[in-house]
């Protein structure tokens, strides 16, 4: 079995997971066209709110996840008026910074001074970038991507340190340049549960050159981590 094929087979196996995320999306959308259409918004509620006995209700959980969105988004907005505000008041011209945080990765480019005209003209542009003053009064213009830096799609690995940790390598595992690392994995479970093939590929370090690669091979050895596997292996009170 290779190493793609075994990798894109547990992906797969993993859509079990999201299928529960897109109930959740076609219950919210259920529960807005019942209320436009002025049903008893009581009643079918209630039947949205039940439709799992052992789980926590979807239309909840949903809910409670896009209201963190609305209270992210109203605290973004609250920071760009008042980073335009100070922008506003001070006088000539800024040291300007870009910086884009991706999932792997950072990029920065210093655009030296501009006015604050300069700045403003520049986030029209790029609507995306957040503004913010640091403590030496610079610009910084960020933005955060999910996805991998292009730097990384070149030469991230992702293999095993020294002490048993999953984790992502700015190239080759033996070059031993850190990047990030995940979780202590549990090396005795992964042995006997996965393909020799696969624990060889993982030694030597899995390339990732893509989002989907990285999320596949996280979920892949997440099941290992170590905390989790301890977890299962308790027995019961």
């Amino acid at each position: 079995m290779s190493v793609f094929h075994f990798f894109k087979k547990l992906f797969r196996k993993r859509w079990r997971r999201w299928r529960r995320a897109i109930w959740s999306c076609a219950i919210v959308l259920i529960a807005g066209v019942v209320i436009w259409s002025g049903q008893n918004i009581k009643d079918q509620m209630k039947k949205l709110l039940t439709a799992t006995s052992d789980e926590t209700p979807l239309a909840v959980e949903t809910m409670h996840y896009l209201k963190i969105e609305d209270d992210k988004q109203e605290e973004r907005i609250e920071d760009q008026r008042e980073f335009m505000q100070k922008l506003n008041t001070s006088k000539g011209k800024k040291h300007v910074h870009v910086r884009i945080t991706y999932v792997c990765g950072t990029e920065e480019q210093d655009l030296g001074r501009l006015t604050a005209d300069g700045i403003y003209e520049l986030m029209n542009k790029n609507p995306l970038w957040q503004g913010r003053l640091d403590d030496k009064g610079e610009v910084w213009l960020e933005q955060t991507i999910s996805d991998l830096s292009p730097a990384c799609k070149r030469q991230a690995y992702i293999s095993v340190d020294s002490k048993g940790n999953l984790t992502l390598f700015d190239g080759p595992p033996e070059e031993e340049k850190v990047m990030r690392t995940f979780f202590q994995l549990d090396v005795g479970s992964m042995e006997s549960s996965l393909p020799k093939d696969v624990i060889k590929q993982l030694e030597d370090g899995i390339r990732i050159q893509d989002i989907e690669e990285y999320n596949s091979v996280l979920s892949t050895f997440s099941d290992y981590a170590r905390d989790m596997a301890e977890n299962v292996m308790k027995p019961s009170p």
